[in-house]
Order: structure tokens, then C-alpha cells, then sequence
């Protein structure tokens, strides 16, 4: 029997803070052939491949993304437009979209929440550009929240500030002070928040904790209005020499949660290769069913670029089928070249 679990206390692996609650034919699934947003995969030198494209000039109009709650329970990367004034920072201005009932609750969509506690403020918000070091302190409502919330609202606030350009690590304070853990239910804060601590984390029955990995796999959902949208889920699986290939079969082997999440290649299809040099990885995927100058689904191709990169950390990823590079998407993007992480997904319409 495959159960969800919800994770909060020690730490395994060395890399993820896991908590533990008692509580038509070839590549695509056919789930998933209603369109996305349009995709933005291009690719940048260096570094900046590998990020979202969250740098936004004061007075420009631009698109920010903030993990919110979805219907289900999942948090999701979500693209809102916005704008900075003359005084404001894009990282304070992505945490004040994230308070419940805040400002800007009526520019969030339909199915989503925001989960930091209503009546927030962010009294300060500094970075160390030398550490890669968001320092947020936030007011007195912060602790007024359920404790089942606990791990939600610091994944959402880790991953929406690691989404930014050059952060890499969070601090949290509150009312003056590094807080050493949450408030209601002691979620650790004694070391830097990073993405290592996981989103909408899973696991199978019958994983040893102390002999897992954590791979983030990155899949579809669904609105109300049947709009789709990504959902990245954190699952521990047993450790490999080959995570990276490790990663791609789980995310080929689908979703737990088939209910509320949908996956986007056909279990048919193999991992036949996957190799990285520097900052580009290669993958070869065999597929029986494929023909020479189909075009693939825009959102096939993302999932694995968002799911590649969220592991690996590489800036750019090759995509082969069965052994060959020259196809394009249904957008008509080609993927003979390495490409990079899209800067924005799930631009859902509020």
C-alpha cells in the first residue's frame, strides 16, 4: 500500500530535514494534451541558466513567481504579474503576495492559497550577496498559525526566495531575533533553509529512511477551470549510484497520488542514458513508439527540464530520443542545443 508522508524532524542523508508524521502513442500521457502556458525555454550563460529569471527593474512590469496552496494541499510555483515602486526589493514584494488575505489577495488565483499567517508584515528584509543569504524578519502574526501548517509555510517561503537570482540560503526572524525554530510545532531553523529541505514531500511503504535519497520530480495537476499546472513533489527512494537516472524513473513511474496528480510520459519509455559534463546534462530516452520528426509535447519537455535541473543543478539539459536531438516541440522550439530551466511556469489566471 502506497501512504503520503508528511516529514518534519531529523535529518537523513545528510541533505533533507525529514520529519516524520503518523498521520497518442510514444513519451506523452495522454492525461496531460490540454495546453500549459506557453513555454520560455531559453538559455542563458553560466549560472543564470539555471534560474528563474526573478531579477525585476523598478517601474517594469514582469512576471514574479511565489509557491502557494493549492486545492489539494500541494504547494505549486505560481507566476503572478507585478511591478516594483521606486523603494521596493522583488523579494519583500514575494512575501507580501504570500500573506493570507494580505494586499494582494486579489491578484492570486482561484484555486490557490497564500500561507503565511494573515496580518503579517515583513518588518526587514536583508541579503548577503557574499553568502547567497536572504535574512527576512517578519512581524508578531507570524506564530499564529495551525500547527499542520508548520512545514508549508517554510517550504513555500524557502522556495520562493531560492527562486530568486543568487539566493541560495534563507534565514527566518521574528521580532528581532533568528528564530531557532518555529513556533508551533519546532520545525529546525538552527541551519540555513535551502531547497533541501524538500517540497510536498512522499514516500512509498517500504523505504528505509536512513538508506534513501530525496529526488524533487515535477508533475501535473489541474484547476477547477481545467487549467494544468506543475506541482514539484520531494520522494525519497532508495539511494543509487545513478540519482540522476534514479530521478527520471520515478518521474516516468508517475505520481503516488494519482487522484491529484497526473504524470506526463507514458510508462513505456526507458532511461537509456544520462551523463553530465560541467553544467549541461545529456539524456537519452528510448521509446519504441516514437517516429523520426513527431513533435513532442511542450510539457513532457518541461517536466524533465524541471525535474533534471532540480537535482542535478545544472544550468542546461540535452534532450535525446532514441538517440537522436533533432526535434522540436509542439511550440515549435527545437532541442537539438541544450536548453535551459523555463523562467516562469504555471502563469494560472486569477
Amino acid at each position: 500500500m502506497i501512504q503520503k508522508r508528511w516529514i518534519r524532524g531529523a535529518v537523513l542523508s545528510g541533505v533533507l530535514v525529514l520529519p516524520i508524521l503518523t498521520s497518442g502513442c510514444g513519451l506523452f500521457s495522454k492525461q496531460t494534451s490540454q495546453s500549459i502556458d506557453p513555454p520560455q525555454v531559453e538559455v542563458k550563460d553560466g549560472v543564470e541558466g539555471a534560474e528563474t529569471g526573478q531579477a525585476i527593474g523598478v517601474g517594469e512590469e514582469a512576471q514574479m513567481t511565489v509557491y502557494l496552496e493549492d486545492r489539494n494541499g500541494y504547494l505549486a510555483p505560481i507566476s503572478l504579474q507585478t511591478s516594483l515602486g521606486a523603494n521596493e526589493q522583488a523579494a519583500q514584494k514575494a512575501l507580501e503576495m504570500m500573506v493570507e488575505n494580505g494586499a494582494y489577495a486579489n491578484q492570486l488565483p482561484e484555486d490557490f492559497r497564500a500561507v503565511i499567517p494573515q496580518g503579517t508584515q515583513i518588518k526587514s528584509y536583508k541579503y548577503d550577496k557574499e553568502q547567497k543569504l536572504a535574512k527576512v524578519e517578519f512581524s508578531e502574526p507570524f506564530s499564529d498559525y495551525n500547527p499542520q501548517d508548520e512545514r508549508t509555510i517554510v517550504e513555500a517561503i524557502t522556495w520562493t526566495l531560492t527562486a530568486m537570482p543568487g539566493i541560495e540560503g534563507v534565514e527566518i526572524w521574528y521580532e528581532g531575533a533568528k528564530l531557532p525554530e518555529m513556533p508551533q510545532d519546532g520545525f529546525p531553523l538552527d541551519n540555513t533553509l535551502t531547497r533541501s529541505v524538500g517540497i510536498n514531500i512522499e514516500a512509498a511503504d517500504g523505504v528505509n529512511y536512513a538508506q534513501s535519497t530525496p529526488v524533487t520530480l515535477y508533475f501535473s495537476a489541474q484547476t477547477l477551470n481545467d487549467e494544468q499546472y506543475y506541482v514539484p513533489v520531494t520522494r525519497l527512494v532508495a539511494r543509487s549510484e545513478t540519482p540522476t537516472k534514479a530521478a527520471l524513473e520515478q518521474l516516468i513511474s508517475g505520481p503516488l497520488n494519482k487522484k491529484e496528480l497526473t504524470s506526463v510520459i507514458i510508462p513505456d519509455v526507458q532511461v537509456k542514458d544520462v551523463v553530465q559534463e560541467g553544467d549541461v546534462v545529456t539524456v537519452d530516452l528510448q521509446d519504441e513508439g516514437y517516429q523520426q520528426g513527431q513533435k513532442l509535447p511542450t510539457e513532457m519537455l518541461q517536466a524533465l527540464v524541471l525535474s533534471i535541473t532540480e537535482n542535478t543543478k545544472a544550468a542546461t539539459v540535452q534532450i535525446k530520443v532514441n538517440g537522436e536531438s533533432n526535434f522540436t516541440d509542439e511550440a515549435n522550439n527545437s532541442y537539438s542545443e541544450p536548453v535551459g530551466r523555463p523562467h516562469h511556469v504555471n502563469a494560472i489566471k486569477s
